[in-house]
């Protein structure tokens, strides 16, 4: 095939079979991550058939990575886990150590070296959030104590392998590898790791001073064109941007520099629509991660090394969930809660599959390694919707079977959390409401604008400029040129005509005459008391309006009614004028 356009090979067939397998995954009651999988797995270069470019599926991959970490980033919320520290912290952090010191012996138990054994360790330490999250929600527990727990457990787990990402570099010529480009080369391992370690610091300290300050202004800029692809072209931007920045001047991942883009982004008013925006292209090319995964799959080790990927299933399984169990129910939570925990976290995923191909990358996991913990991820993905649906029958029987030991223990433990998360979720309850009643009273204050639709309803609180007045202040002066349309909101305003002044009262709106014909202002108007307006500036106006025909037919209307009326009093002031 001609290289112009193994590209768009790649790409074609690569969605085409993930889309297909993908589906018969999803109709067999399984993860659609698993057809990904497959697919990767048909199109690589150890099975028969069409065969991909790797080192092109290698690059979307990378693509996918970041994408992958920035919506994870994007939808980090600091104030859920905060909520529940108490267990997914200890938990989380005990459960990777535990789980990465028995895949080191696992790892030396096979002859593999120190670096190998950390990285196979930490490997299956970590489960996926996207097969969690799909178990929570298939179960109806996402928004549940134990499905919050669960998930913020994960969370932590996702920072833990965050780290484990940045040190790995700098710490692969000590674990037996070799150190990656530019990863601190000639100096002593301290310098190394205390190099390293300022530059993420650097980095993280100028994303959570300056990003909070840069990326929402920049997205409420972008917003307020009203052009959706600018505002999605300006979310991805950021995402990757911000992460090849990241990689170049710092030296940090691509993936730490992604996660911090999320997490910045998260921050602004408008986190929720770059999330839906960037959704469909995250899904696509997290598609393209999981192919590109697969199509490095050797199947040939579920044959080669059965019992080392039995192994490994075993300690993804039944290890890690058992340990789960322990260590939720040592903290004094809950039985259900621990099971729910377990069953749910007792799989590897993507984090797994980065770690793996960065060991490889730096000569610390062999191949093999690589191979052991791409089949038994399968397998356990596989497996999770059963393992999860055995852990809700056990915990009916053991509700069954012992009712005052599940409905007692941890009793405390769980209303303290219960509580906890009652109070943000009814912040952010709060939070929701105060935006819809500020919709609500602007449509009943302009009732104008309930003739467009709740999107552009949206669109106009971004567009909209807030302004006051002081009692006497002058708001409009005659002869200015038109620059906006002002929407009275509070207060009480006059426009100052020749024959008598006109009251304005709150709903009102005024400057549409000269917004329209691109001439002067006519006359003055002044504030009569403390006024509050929203301003349309001529720019915006003009773009949304052309947009919302309707709206402008209306304001037009309303400014040549406006000029029949100010006729008319012209014409009956005339004659009054004269005989006196």
């Amino acid at each position: 095939m001609h290289q112009e356009v193994s590209l768009i090979a790649t790409i074609a067939v690569s969605f085409v079979c993930a889309a297909i397998l993908g589906y018969i995954a999803d109709r067999l009651r399984l993860p659609p991550l698993v057809g990904y999988l497959l697919a990767g797995i048909a199109m690589g270069p150890m099975t028969p058939g069409f065969v991909a470019d790797t080192e092109l599926a290698s690059q979307l991959a990378e693509m996918g990575v970041i994408l992958l970490m920035f919506g994870v980033g994007l939808h980090f919320s600091t104030a859920d886990l905060l909520a529940v520290r108490g267990i997914a912290v200890p938990g989380a952090l005990a459960r990777i150590a535990i789980v990465t010191l028995i895949g080191m012996w696992l790892a030396s138990w096979w002859g593999w070296g120190l670096g190998a054994g950390i990285v196979f360790g930490l490997s299956l330490s970590v489960a996926s959030t996207v097969v969690l999250l799909k178990a929570l929600e298939e179960r109806n527990l996402l928004n549940s104590a134990s499905g919050r727990v669960a998930v913020g457990w994960l969370i932590v787990e996702d920072l833990a392998m965050v780290l484990a990402l940045v040190l790995l570099p700098a710490l692969a010529g000590l674990l037996g590898g070799h150190a990656a480009d530019g990863a601190g080369a000639g100096l002593p391992l301290p310098m190394t790791i205390a190099l390293t370690l300022l530059k993420v610091g650097a980095f993280a300290v100028m994303a959570i001073f300056l990003g909070p300050k840069i990326v929402p202004w920049l997205l409420t800029l972008v917003a307020r064109t009203g052009s959706r692809e600018l505002f999605t072209l300006t979310v991805l931007a950021i995402a990757l941007g911000i992460a090849f920045g990241s990689a170049a001047i710092f030296g940090v991942s691509f993936a730490l520099g992604a996660f911090f883009a999320g997490v910045v982004m998260s921050e602004s008013n408008l986190s929720h629509r770059a999330a839906a925006d960037s959704l469909p292209l995250q899904n696509a090319f997290s598609v393209l991660f999981f192919v590109s995964v697969g199509m490095l799959f050797d199947p040939s080790i579920l044959v080669r090394q059965p019992m080392a990927v039995i192994s490994a299933l075993a300690l993804i399984i039944v290890g890690k969930a058992v340990i789960s169990f322990l260590i939720v129910v040592l903290l004094r939570y809950p039985i259900g809660m621990a099971l729910t925990v377990s069953g749910g976290l007792a799989q590897i995923g993507e984090f797994s599959f980065i770690l793996a191909s960065l060991g490889v990358s730096l000569g610390l996991l062999p191949a093999d390694g690589k191979d052991i913990i791409l089949g038994s991820a399968i397998i356990s993905i596989i497996l999770n919707p059963l393992v999860c649906a055995g852990a809700e029958v056990l915990h009916n029987r053991v509700h069954t079977r012992w009712p005052v030991l599940t409905n007692h223990f941890g009793r405390r433990r769980h209303e303290a959390l219960g509580r906890e998360l009652e109070k943000i979720r009814a912040i952010n309850e709060a939070r929701e409401h105060q935006h819809q009643l500020e919709m609500q009273e602007l449509i009943e204050t302009f009732p104008l604008f309930a003739k467009v639709d709740e999107d552009s309803q949206e669109e106009l609180l971004l567009l909209f400029r807030p302004k006051s007045a002081l009692p006497g202040e002058r708001v409009i002066r005659k002869g200015d040129r038109g620059d906006g349309l002002y929407f009275l909101s509070s207060g009480a305003v006059e426009v100052q005509l020749p024959d008598g002044p006109i009251p304005l009262e709150p709903g009102a709106f005024f400057g549409e005459m000269a917004l329209l014909s691109g001439g002067r202002r006519t006359a003055d108007v002044v504030a009569v008391d403390f006024c509050q307006f929203l301003v349309l500036e001529r720019r915006d106006f003009n773009m949304f309006t052309a947009k919302h025909p309707i709206l402008r037919q209306a304001v037009s209307e309303m400014a040549r009614e406006r000029t029949e009326m100010n006729v008319m009093r012209q014409q009956r002031n005339q004659p009054s004028s004269v005989a006196s």
